[in-house]
């Protein structure tokens, strides 16, 4: 049993599905900072996709700060802050941009855009949700 939800579907990159649904878990907060993150092979059994494909999940989390390799320990989710802007736009911009290439291919606007981006962050964020709960308790 996996810490967080994937529900792969066919006609896409199981390496990037992992990758958002565990990007995804740790910004929510429901994989804390610290927690164990599976390991390659438990990852691999668990969502039937080859090692290697795993082992990739793994390496790309590490390398965007989401997940840490400690020696003797394991794989943990990895303490992490908001970092510089740079920083935060330099994980964005692979997901971002078949995003407005698509955006721009229906005719929408950036004013548009913006406001689609705008209503999913409410949809996603602004309920209570683990994160908001700890910050309420700080």
């Amino acid at each position: 049993m996996l810490p967080f939800p994937v529900d792969l579907k066919p006609g896409e990159s199981p390496y990037r599905q992992v990758v958002y649904a565990a990007t995804k878990a740790v910004v929510a907060g429901d994989l804390l900072p610290g927690s164990p993150f599976p390991s390659v092979r438990v990852l691999s059994q668990a969502l039937k996709i080859n090692p290697n494909t795993a082992q990739k999940v793994v390496s790309e989390l590490s390398r965007n700060g989401i997940l840490e390799v400690l020696p003797g320990v394991g794989t943990v989710v990895a303490e992490w802050g908001p970092g510089s802007e740079r920083d935060r736009s330099r994980l964005l911009t692979d997901d971002l941009e078949p995003v407005l290439v698509e955006a721009r291919r229906l005719g929408m606007t950036l004013r548009e855009v913006e406001d689609a981006v705008s209503d999913r962050w409410s949809a996603l964020f602004d309920s209570v949700g683990p994160r908001a709960e700890r910050k309420e308790r700080a």
